[in-house]
C-alpha cells in the first residue's frame, strides 16, 4: 500500500485529509509539526510527503531542507494563499509540486496521482527488460531511470523526480533547445499548471547540486527568452 506523509498544525486539515486519503487507498501517517515528522519520517519512510510551510517549532521549509540532505521523497507543500515567496522557496528547496489553501481533496489527490506516476514511470517499475529504459551517458554524465541514478564523472548527484525529469529531457538531446513549455510536459502531468519561475527555480536548484561534485559544472547552458539546453 502506498504510504503518505501527512504534516500539518491544524488538526481539522489532517483529519479530513487523512480520512479522505484512506479512502482513496492509501495509508496516512500523519504528524502535527515538523520536528515530529523529521523523526518520524526517518523511521517510516513514505512514498510521498505532504507539508504544510507554517507550523510550530520547525516549518516546511526547514523540514524540507532536511529532509533533502538524505532523501529524494516527492513532497508536495501546502502554501497560503496568494504567498509567492513561500511557492518560490519550496520549489528552490526541491519541492515536486504545491497546493494552496483552501485547497479541494480531489485536486490535492489527483496532484499525488501524478506525481505517484512520474515518480514510479521515471523509476523503472518494471523489472523486465522490456520495462527496463535505457541508461542516458552524456560526457561526465550517467542518468540510470531504473534506479533513479544520477553520477557526474562518477560521482552521485541526489535528484528530486522533477529534477532529474527536466536533466533527462535535457540531455536527450545534447546541444537542442528546450523550452520551458517542454520542459514543463516533461516533468509534469497534464492536470498541472506551472508557469516558467517553476522551471527556472528547478534548473538554478540542478545547477546547484552539480557545482556540489564539480564547482565548474556549466553543462546546463541557459539560452534567454529560448529555453536551455545541454551541451555535452
Amino acid at each position: 500500500m502506498t504510504t503518505i506523509a501527512l504534516v500539518d498544525d491544524d488538526e481539522n486539515i489532517l483529519t479530513s485529509v487523512s480520512m479522505f486519503l484512506e479512502g482513496e487507498g492509501y495509508q496516512v501517517h500523519t504528524y502535527h509539526d515538523g520536528t515530529a515528522a523529521l523523526a518520524g519520517l526517518a523511521e517510516r519512510p513514505p512514498d510521498l510527503a505532504i507539508l504544510d510551510v507554517k507550523m510550530p517549532r520547525m516549518d516546511g521549509m526547514e523540514l524540507l531542507r532536511r529532509l533533502r540532505q538524505t532523501s529524494n521523497i516527492p513532497v508536495i507543500f501546502l502554501t497560503s494563499k496568494d504567498d509567492e515567496i513561500d511557492e518560490a522557496l519550496g520549489l528552490n528547496l526541491g519541492a515536486d509540486d504545491y497546493v494552496t489553501k483552501p485547497f479541494s481533496q480531489r485536486l490535492l489527490a489527483s496532484r499525488i496521482k501524478a506525481i505517484l506516476r512520474r515518480a514510479k514511470g521515471e523509476m523503472g517499475s518494471e523489472s523486465t527488460e522490456e520495462g527496463d529504459q535505457k541508461v542516458v551517458v552524456r560526457g561526465q554524465l550517467t542518468l540510470d531511470p531504473n534506479r533513479h541514478a544520477c553520477l557526474w564523472d562518477g560521482k552521485p548527484v541526489r535528484l528530486t523526480v522533477t529534477e532529474f525529469l527536466i536533466l533527462q529531457a535535457l540531455a536527450q538531446r545534447p546541444g537542442y533547445v528546450k523550452s520551458r513549455d517542454q520542459l514543463m510536459d516533461a516533468a509534469y502531468d497534464d492536470q498541472i499548471y506551472v508557469d516558467d519561475r517553476t522551471i527556472d527555480s528547478h534548473i538554478k536548484r540542478l545547477r546547484k547540486k552539480f557545482r556540489v561534485v564539480d564547482k565548474d559544472f556549466d553543462a546546463i547552458e541557459t539560452l534567454y527568452g529560448v529555453g536551455y539546453r545541454y551541451t555535452a
